[in-house]
């Protein structure tokens, strides 16, 4: 790595008429580009796995279902009006996909 003498900065590669030269931001260029190597590194990215079926990360609670009866439904909760009433709270069934909400 190099560094401009004038600001600290790191000089980075440029091209000036057709040569390429080390150069900072601040108007500083060498044209001594023996002292710097350049080279690109590639790693090998580790392949993307593909979930075909999404994962809930929500808890999973005693809930009964209106649409199927299945008893287990995914809870969350959300203020959707002022802060000084309660929270709306909001099920979505595991089996059916169902949502629907409970208010307090």
């Amino acid at each position: 790595m190099m560094f401009c003498p004038k600001c600290g900065s790191l000089l980075k590669p440029a091209t000036k008429k057709g040569k390429t030269i080390m150069a900072c931001s601040c108007g500083f260029s060498d044209m001594d580009t023996d002292k710097a190597k350049l080279k690109e590194e590639f790693k090998e990215e580790n392949k993307i796995e593909v979930v075909e079926k999404e994962a809930e990360a929500l808890p999973l609670v005693d809930a009964t279902c209106e649409k199927c009866g299945h008893k287990k439904a995914y809870f969350w909760s959300v203020q959707t009006r002022a802060g000084d009433e309660p929270e709306t709270r909001f099920f979505k069934c595991e089996k059916c996909k169902h949502t629907w909400r409970e208010y307090k």
